[in-house]
């Protein structure tokens, strides 16, 4: 198929959604397994959170080098590389002899996502066109159909078969990788000629303040905090508060989590096209702050209104990421990796200590109080108004514009 490096690359987007649904597939078959993984290393909520730590520090900690790293010297085929240790990572996880073990091989699929996100991120903008909300919201959009198609397989696989099925998820770090292999080969012929375009036709954005510039970074940064934080709390305790609160069984309450994180899934991809048209800040701004009144309803609800609750609190938090990315990407051009890594990175290591935090929290007190205490969080959302706006940084409907430019055909297998 011929197409050219300025027009959005569909084939290549839909390679890095589908691969970026694989991997989180395999990721999140580890929160959604908790119940079993508890019972077989008899384990308290503290280190069910160390668990979650282990493997969201990981990659926390390597994303921004990795995506530094590959600002300076790209590396088409680190993809495939980096899906190697979430295939090695789960074969140890199925055999783990000990939780030191587990806790080892939840950290090598944290690897895994340490190079696939910043990279794939990266892909995403060169195969946008221009429309950079929409490749990130397509790209994102995979990532979450994964995390909610996790724990569905683990509530009909892993618990019905035991821990030595996790085995059989490898096989979809098998899959990925070849498809990341044809993914690594376009890069590499497009990379040079996307380049060239770049230092003829700089990407549109206004001068700001390095004061100013840093300030918003860290606005964003705190928004991430206040959601993945949240997050944490609903996709690694959910089935314990449904459990425990409401006296379902564990594949019921698995169901529950799935419903949840489709709503995640279905909300990802609002935010980045409507961010295109409107500005990304309008939309990190609702998206944010716009679910307080339904988080802080969710403690108090019955079991029907929570999964209502959930969907709709899924539904408008997961819409904030895309917008944010491609923000902090327009604030700093030039530096794709480099921030895609970052904020991955942060909202990986977000979501682990926050795991970390509220497992400990719920065994001093009850994981009830854990749900009454985070419903707060979103509120944080209010540091959005102090964001520049969308148009001061070339963001926005603007961002197709910008980067149109001499065009050079090329070649997608």
């Amino acid at each position: 198929m011929r197409t050219n490096v300025n027009g959005t690359v569909f084939p290549i987007l839909a390679a890095i959604s589908f691969c970026h649904l694989l991997n989180d597939m395999m990721q999140s078959v580890i929160p959604a397994i908790y119940p079993l993984l508890k019972n077989a290393y008899h384990l308290d909520f503290g280190q069910v959170g160390l668990i979650t730590l282990s493997s969201q520090l990981t990659a926390s900690l390597l994303q921004p080098l990795v995506g530094g790293y590959t600002d300076r010297r790209p590396m088409p085929y680190s993809l495939t590389i980096g899906m190697c240790f979430t295939f090695f990572g789960l074969l140890v996880l199925s055999a783990a002899p000990s939780f030191t073990m587990v806790l080892f091989a939840a950290g090598m699929v944290g690897m895994g996502s340490a190079v696939f996100h910043p990279e794939s991120s990266r892909v995403a903008r060169m195969a946008s066109g221009g429309q950079h909300g929409l490749a990130q919201s397509l790209f994102q959009v995979g990532g979450n159909a994964g995390s909610a198609l996790g724990p569905l397989l683990a509530a009909f696989v892993v618990l019905r078969r035991g821990q030595s099925s996790i085995s059989w998820f490898s096989v979809a770090a098998l899959v990925a990788m070849v498809v990341l292999a044809n993914v690594g080969a376009w890069y590499k012929k497009v990379g040079p000629i996307q380049g060239k375009t770049r230092t003829a036709n700089t990407e549109h954005h206004a001068a700001l303040s390095r004061a100013r510039v840093a300030t918003a970074i860290a606005i964003l940064l705190a928004l991430i905090f206040s959601k993945y934080f949240y997050l944490a709390s609903l996709t690694s305790y959910y089935t314990f508060y449904l459990i425990g609160r409401f006296h379902i069984s564990v594949q019921n309450a698995q169901i529950h989590l799935f419903i949840f994180l489709g709503a995640v899934a279905a909300g990802t991809i609002i935010g980045g096209p409507i961010g295109d048209r409107i500005g990304r800040k309008y939309v990190i701004w609702g998206s944010i702050l716009g679910v307080v009144p339904f988080t802080l309803l969710l403690p108090y609800a019955n079991l029907f209104w929570t999964g209502v609750l959930s969907v709709v609190i899924g539904v408008i938090l997961a819409s904030a990421f895309s917008a944010i990315l491609v923000y902090a990407q327009d604030l700093v051009p030039g530096k794709v990796g480099m921030i895609s890594g970052l904020f991955f990175g942060f909202a990986f290591g977000m979501g682990g200590v926050g795991a970390a935090v509220l497992g400990k929290l719920a065994d001093l007190t009850d994981i009830n109080f854990v749900y009454r205490v985070c419903s707060f969080l979103p509120l944080i959302g209010i540091l959005a108004g102090w964001l520049p706006s969308s148009e001061s940084i070339g963001s926005g409907r603007t961002d197709g514009e910008a980067t149109k430019g001499p065009k050079h055909e090329i070649t997608v297998a």
